[in-house]
């Protein structure tokens, strides 16, 4: 049922009809290569769905190859804004994504064999939908085409290196998210949720002591109605923005900015605390013992104010988190020190370990600050363990450094024990103050 398509426009492509594999592009004789690679736009007859990136001038700037991709769909998936770049010719059935999504991804899926075609901004590997589809449908059935990204466009606009620029998008995403990527001098690209979106960010901007940075405001990047707004987050009050707009922002710390490094071991009044906080240094020294790498969770339990998970999370945008707590005034510290320090997604869970965490994901590390006594904290959580994991809990009193040493007998590992004195005012000279000993046990779970 396959409709013939013509890419005639295209150099070295033969006529073909889709879904059967389009030929590859050959090298021309006298281009002077020694070889190219074949590049295959759609070799698998089994590659359905089709998701092709498309820019603000729409339909015309579209390849033949992408434009073959739309006209042989059964079933055109978009944004409203998209669907209405399509030309009268366009016979398929149009969807337009639902909210939530997942219902719209249910029909693309029960269209399974049949082609079709979703048209997504620019690059749909780059914060878009083809990230979403391909944790639901297999790469071997999909053909992705993507088109220039927003980042790339706004790059050549200014003038920026794109490897040089933190990027990251707002669209359903909590604006703070932002505050780890704030630093002096930093360049940052950021998709925009709508038009309010620019207004956030300069009250973020301000509120973290930025408030002299440059913010650029690219709207209808690539389309004839292009413009670019500029001013200074101090003074932002700009409201008639278009609601597809992306922001650019160069960072300049006001004299009253304290940005915080990335780096395990914030200052101790970064948080919102009760006293239940483990303290900087020996903050530091557990991070550094449970080891965070990218893509990996956390189960912070006891987690106090929440300092272990949050600075676990900062260390990479891609570390997950979960923090149990029972105290209702900590649950509160947690939500606010994970909005204020920039990690909005970590997980908070209300209740007491070990019955709260029944069900909970395989962790890849655990960290116990409080809790070590609770019959069956420490057995349930080093089963609940990935082999190979890390769990580290660290010591006040006798009984739990009894606890922990019989576990360090039973699964081995190191104890360490952490002795940290500040200076302090001693009348009108300077004395040492010791803090609370630590004793910490670093175990790791054995792949046997």
């Amino acid at each position: 049922n396959s409709l013939p398509i013509s890419l005639s426009q295209i150099p070295g492509f033969r006529i073909g009809s889709y879904p059967q594999p389009l030929s590859s592009i050959q090298p021309q004789a006298d281009i002077g290569l020694k070889s190219v690679r074949r590049i295959n736009i759609n070799n698998n007859m089994n590659q359905w769905l089709a998701v092709v990136g498309i820019g603000e001038a729409g339909w015309p700037e579209l390849s033949a190859v992408g434009r073959a991709l739309v006209q042989q769909a059964v079933l055109v998936v978009g944004g409203a804004r998209h669907l209405a770049m399509l030309p009268p010719e366009i016979q398929a059935t149009t969807l337009t994504w639902s909210s939530p999504i997942q219902a719209s991804i249910q029909t693309i899926l029960n269209h399974r064999g049949q082609p079709v075609c979703v048209l997504a901004s620019g690059d749909p590997m780059c914060y878009g939908i083809g990230a979403t589809l391909l944790r639901q449908v297999s790469l071997s059935e999909i053909t992705i085409l993507p088109t220039v990204s927003a980042f790339s466009l706004a790059c050549a606009r200014l003038g920026w290196a794109l490897q040089d620029v933190e990027q990251i998008s707002l669209c359903g995403r909590d604006p703070a998210f932002l505050y780890p990527l704030l630093y002096p001098g930093a360049k940052l690209l950021i998709l925009s949720a709508d038009r309010q979106t620019p207004g956030q960010v300069a009250q973020i901007l301000q509120a973290c002591g930025f408030g002299p940075s440059q913010i650029t405001i690219l709207e209808r990047m690539g389309g004839s109605q292009e413009r670019q707004i500029s001013g200074i987050a101090a003074s932002w009050a700009e409201s008639e923005l278009a609601d597809l707009n992306t922001i650019a922002l160069h960072c300049i710390a006001s004299p009253t900015a304290q940005p915080h490094s990335r780096l395990a071991g914030l200052p101790d009044d970064a948080y919102q605390h009760d006293g239940q906080l483990t303290k900087r240094e020996v903050r530091a020294i557990t991070l550094a013992a449970l080891a965070p790498l990218p893509k990996q969770l956390l189960w912070d339990v006891g987690a106090g104010c929440g300092s272990i998970g949050i600075e676990w999370l900062r260390s990479h945008a891609s570390c997950q988190a979960i923090a149990i707590e029972s105290h209702p005034t900590r649950l509160q510290h947690i939500a606010q020190n994970a909005i204020t320090l920039g990690v909005p997604n970590l997980e908070i869970i209300s209740g007491r370990a070990p019955d709260v965490l029944q069900g909970l994901p395989t962790p890849d590390a655990i960290f116990i600050g409080g809790g070590l006594t609770t019959e069956q904290v420490l057995e349930i959580c080093w089963q609940a363990l990935r082999p190979g994991g890390r769990l580290v809990a660290n010591a006040v009193t006798v009984e739990t450094e009894q606890q922990i040493f019989e576990w360090q007998q039973r699964v081995g590992g190191s104890l360490t024990r952490l002795a940290v004195q500040r200076a302090e005012s001693v009348g009108k000279f300077l004395g040492w103050k010791a803090m609370a000993p630590i004793t910490q046990w670093v175990a790791v779970k054995s792949a046997k």
